[in-house]
């Protein structure tokens, strides 16, 4: 009888473990799925700051060109840039 008694009280002790390990795994896949998800937002936000650091970087150089004249010719090749892409979309 007191090997019965032992048997039952371990495996009643290996479903507590069971179930505690089961609620501890949902645990984890609910956090493994909030970080992707904070992870694609942050890489949309990054994605998003690196455009814009970009367009920054371009009004900037037009800023600082030495003169009006080269400016010009700046915004001018941009333009076109513009243009091709614009005519590449159309075929």
């Amino acid at each position: 009888m007191q090997s019965l008694d032992e048997l039952s009280k371990n495996l009643h002790l290996l479903l507590e473990r069971y179930e505690a390990l089961q609620q501890e795994n949902a645990a984890l896949r609910e956090d493994i799925k909030r970080q992707r998800e904070e992870l694609i937002r942050t890489h949309s936000e990054l994605s998003a700051l690196q455009q814009q650091n970009r367009r920054l970087a371009t009004a900037n150089a037009l800023t600082e060109a030495e003169n009006s004249e080269e400016a010009l010719k700046r915004v001018n090749a941009l333009i076109a840039q513009v243009d091709r892409a614009i005519n590449a979309l159309k075929r």
